[in-house]
């Protein structure tokens, strides 16, 4: 009868620190093999590259779900900043992610995983025959440009500035997508955006080089942020984008190397 009471007691109390220990103690940090929700907060400019790598990192890590929140790095890095949960930050800018990091320690150092350069975007046809940034001078010319407050708009006031031109536009658009779109939908004859974008809209609109852009070339730096409920997928998700098959599917979108 003793024996039978403390063998008993002895399960009890292994079944009460197993349950105890789990619901008292502190939460485990998911592994990249083990599955869980990722967060990463990415420039509009990324869209196309980001939304393929997280596909590839779903298929290698069973039970993993990421979550992209698209959009101007201005805005993204103000809503970090702001407590919006977020593992990761992809930035178009080395200037917005000094927002985040300003605010608070990352669980990396930022580091530059692509470049990205201007081009002028036009519709379908150029019926405004545009040939180069001095024609977006013409006040006959509708123009589209990016807020200056967000990447595509300080890169497109420094190359307006390296030519000396002063453009006035038609419109100012909170990121780069949104005023690629005023090109694709004919609202406007011409606007400066990233190769990557004009790439991206296959065919829908034609880009056009010009020397200038060389002067304001952005740099696009990641880190793992220092809040990150899942930190060792957003470890993993960082290393991805950082390795060769990260830079192989930005370099395809005509992202450069860094």
């Amino acid at each position: 009868m003793l024996k039978r009471l403390s063998l008993a007691a002895v399960l009890a109390s292994v079944s009460c620190l197993a349950a105890c220990g789990s619901s008292t103690g502190p939460a485990a940090t998911a592994t990249p093999g083990e599955g869980g929700s990722l967060t990463v907060f990415a420039a509009a400019s990324l869209t196309g590259t980001f939304t393929e790598l997280g596909r590839r990192f779903e298929s290698a890590h069973a039970g993993t779900k990421v979550t992209f929140n698209f959009g101007s790095s201005a805005t993204l890095a103000q809503q970090i900043t702001q407590g919006a949960p977020a593992d990761v930050f992809a930035a178009a800018s080395p200037a917005t992610m000094k927002t985040v990091t300003d605010a608070g320690p990352t669980a990396s150092a930022p580091a530059v995983f692509a470049r990205n350069t201007l081009q002028i975007a036009v519709p379908a046809g150029n019926p405004a025959k545009v040939e180069s940034l001095k024609d977006l001078t013409d006040p006959k010319v509708k123009v589209a440009l990016c807020a200056e407050q967000v990447p595509c708009g300080a890169a497109a006031v420094k190359a307006l500035d390296a030519a000396g031109l002063k453009v006035t536009p038609v419109t100012l658009e909170q990121d780069v997508k949104a005023t690629l779109t005023k090109v694709e939908l004919g609202e406007v004859d011409a606007a400066l955006v990233y190769r990557t974008d004009v790439i991206a809209s296959a065919g829908k609109v034609t880009g056009i080089d010009f020397p200038e852009a060389a002067q304001a070339v952005n740099d696009y730096p990641i880190a793992a942020l220092g809040t990150a409920p899942a930190s060792d997928l957003a470890k993993g998700f960082v290393d991805l984008v950082l390795s060769r098959r990260g830079r192989d599917v930005l370099t395809k979108a005509g992202f450069q190397a860094p």
